[in-house]
């Protein structure tokens, strides 16, 4: 495993596990075999309706808690400061923590114009111990700007979509200047054509290595963080195996030339789902 320092000390898995489309019961065997495999890091949130199944595989685990590295969301509906407070203790409970490491705001949703009271409330949480850092997924320049005018906090880390068809150059250069990690969901581009492009096919016929394990070796050498998600036994595996070989900064160059600002999922000044 490679590990990231965050802007306040704490340290991260850089390859962790989502369960996002994932259900209840299936996020239990698929979490529990995630930790088996070695992943340490899971990322869930309320809106995924499957913190409870990630909670009990993290009280079945062989590993102790100190040792995992536990993400949620809180989720639209619920921004706001006292929103946030009060679903932040549902999500507590329905995972079945003492305290979760990462908090996250899952949405700007921009037109709200919640989302920094909700971040204040993130604020508060991480000053009563009760998170061990903050951060926000989705959010753009303007956004992150807006934060860190009005706000104590720097986030952590901003958890966007992010694959070699939207490689988020302009947003990842904006959050280094700030000691703002960038975390890549949908980092496969949920399997749709990236992993067929020939570029990607070539490389990992080098290598010896699935597409899906070469775009993830990209993501960790481009220092992103990233969380694929599986609830194939096998595919949970196969995404865990790239700490073994490195691309060339040849092979880098032309991952990045793939780049075509695609985006698979909603851009996030026009998502308002609750």
């Amino acid at each position: 495993m490679e590990y990231v320092t965050l802007n306040n000390g704490l340290t991260m898995p850089k390859l962790g596990f989502g369960v996002w489309q994932v259900s209840d019961d299936e996020a239990e065997n698929a979490v529990k075999e995630a930790i088996k495999v070695g992943y340490r890091s899971i990322d869930t949130a309320m809106i995924y309706q499957n913190e409870a199944g990630v909670g009990r595989a993290i009280a079945a685990a062989d590993v102790p808690r100190e040792e995992l590295f536990i993400t949620t969301k809180v989720w639209n509906s619920d921004q706001g400061f006292d929103g946030t407070l009060k679903a932040f203790e549902e999500s507590l409970e329905r995972l079945g923590l003492d305290y979760v490491d990462l908090y996250l705001i899952h949405w700007p949703m921009p037109n709200e114009n919640l989302y920094v009271d909700t971040y204040k409330a993130l604020e508060k949480l991480y000053q009563d111990g009760k998170v061990k850092a903050i951060g926000v997924c989705n959010f753009h320049i303007d956004h992150l700007q807006r934060l860190l005018d009005e706000c104590e906090v720097v986030p952590v880390l901003n958890q966007v979509e992010c694959h070699p068809y939207l490689q988020q150059s302009e947003l990842k250069a904006f959050c280094k200047e700030h000691n703002i990690y960038l975390e890549a969901w949908s980092p496969l581009m949920n399997g749709k054509e990236v992993l067929s492009n020939e570029v990607i096919q070539g490389i990992a016929e080098a290598h010896g290595k699935t597409p899906a394990q070469v775009i993830l070796r990209w993501h960790l050498q481009y220092d992103n963080i990233v969380i694929p998600k599986s609830v194939t036994p096998s595919r949970i595996e196969e995404n865990f195996n790239v700490f073994d070989f490195e691309l060339t900064s040849d092979e880098m160059k032309k991952i990045e030339g793939l780049n075509q600002n695609h985006r698979n999922g909603p851009d996030p000044n026009d998502f308002y789902v609750k």
